[in-house]
This record gives C-alpha cells, sequence and structure tokens, in this order.
C-alpha cells in the first residue's frame, strides 16, 4: 500500500511517499480503507520525535482519519464497509490503517469524509477538557487562548452550546474576526 512514511525522526522534509506492506487485523482489530487523513499537532511532534508516543521508524504517521472498514479481526462488531472515523497514536497517513476496534466511532451522519476526520481529536480534546475536567455549566464565563487554533476554535464552539460566556485570545485581528465568526462574545489581542 502507498503510505506517507518517516524513515528517521527529525524535520517534516524526512517524510516520504513510498509503499508499506498491507495490514491484517489481528483480534480486537480492524482495517480502515482511508478515505481522508487529518494532520494535528502531535503528528509534526510524533515525526520529530518529540511526542509523548515515539514509534520507531519506519512507520507511517497521522493519528485521525475517516475511511470504510475493509477488514475485521476476530472478536470485532464492525461489519466490513461501515464509513467510520478513527483516532490512533500513528498510521493514518497510508491508504490502509491498522486500528484498535475501541478507537473507532461510526461516521456521524450527515459529515463527510472530509468532515469528519477533522473533528474527533479538536472536538474530543476541547469536550474532554471543558465537560470531563472543567465541569463548564451555563452561565460561567470561558477564556480560550488560541481561539483561532484547531482545539481552540472547538473550545469556543462547544463553550457556546454549553452556554457560557467565551472570551477568546488570539494574536491577530483575523483570528479574533474568525473566533468571533464561531460566536466568541469578546476578544482579546494577546499581542
Amino acid at each position: 500500500m502507498r503510505a506517507v512514511i518517516c524513515s528517521e525522526l527529525g524535520p517534516i522534509d524526512n517524510l516520504v511517499l513510498g509503499d508499506l506492506p498491507d495490514p491484517d487485523p489481528g483480534p480486537g482489530e480492524v482495517v480502515i480503507d482511508v478515505r481522508v487523513a487529518a494532520l494535528n499537532f502531535p503528528d509534526t511532534l510524533i515525526i520529530e520525535g518529540k511526542y509523548q508516543f515515539r514509534p520507531d521508524p519506519p512507520f507511517s504517521p497521522g493519528g485521525e482519519a475517516a475511511g470504510v472498514i475493509a477488514a475485521v479481526g476476530d472478536g470485532v462488531q464492525w461489519e466490513v464497509g461501515t464509513p467510520v472515523v478513527a483516532v490512533h497514536t500513528s498510521g493514518a497517513f497510508a491508504e490502509k490503517w491498522l486500528v484498535p476496534a475501541a478507537m473507532v466511532l461510526p461516521l456521524p451522519e450527515g459529515l463527510s469524509f472530509e468532515q469528519a476526520a477533522g473533528f474527533t481529536m479538536t472536538y474530543g480534546t476541547s469536550y474532554y477538557a471543558l465537560k470531563q475536567r472543567a465541569n463548564l455549566q451555563p452561565g460561567e464565563t470561558l477564556l480560550v487562548l488560541g481561539a483561532a487554533g484547531g482545539v481552540g476554535s472547538a473550545a469556543v464552539e462547544l463553550g457556546k452550546a454549553m452556554g457560557a460566556t467565551v472570551i477568546a485570545a488570539a494574536s491577530t485581528p483575523d483570528k479574533l474576526n474568525f473566533a468571533s465568526s464561531l460566536g466568541a462574545d469578546h476578544t482579546i489581542d494577546y499581542t
């Protein structure tokens, strides 16, 4: 299969397009035919060897993608042909992605592969922070630093949906305008 390959940890310029063996699912695993993969900040850190998870080269980076179930291992409930989105440590920048079945979700109704591929990591991170860690309540005030980035923009939208007054902080007028378009009540230019 074709894949983006990191043969040595370091700058992103070291990545090459090459071939890797097709994966076979073991018990509790699925293979996804990748339609769209997202690029997130942890991917760049993993490639550079600066993240808490450090795969041994050669590997295909990419921790988030959407596609279709192509094969399932023993004990897996997913059916071949099901549209899904998944998050895992690496491997999504390839035509086929081996993922633990527990890391796979059905493609949300109404979302395209493109939309879903960039949804789980940013919105999942923001939701976890706001709901599980902070227990954000309606009427509270939420300050979002880096409000125009992936996780920050998701936090602006989720904070508004949870009933908070949202203050968005960013470094340029364009970024602040973007945060306002997502629903931020107030903005702060922190330059």
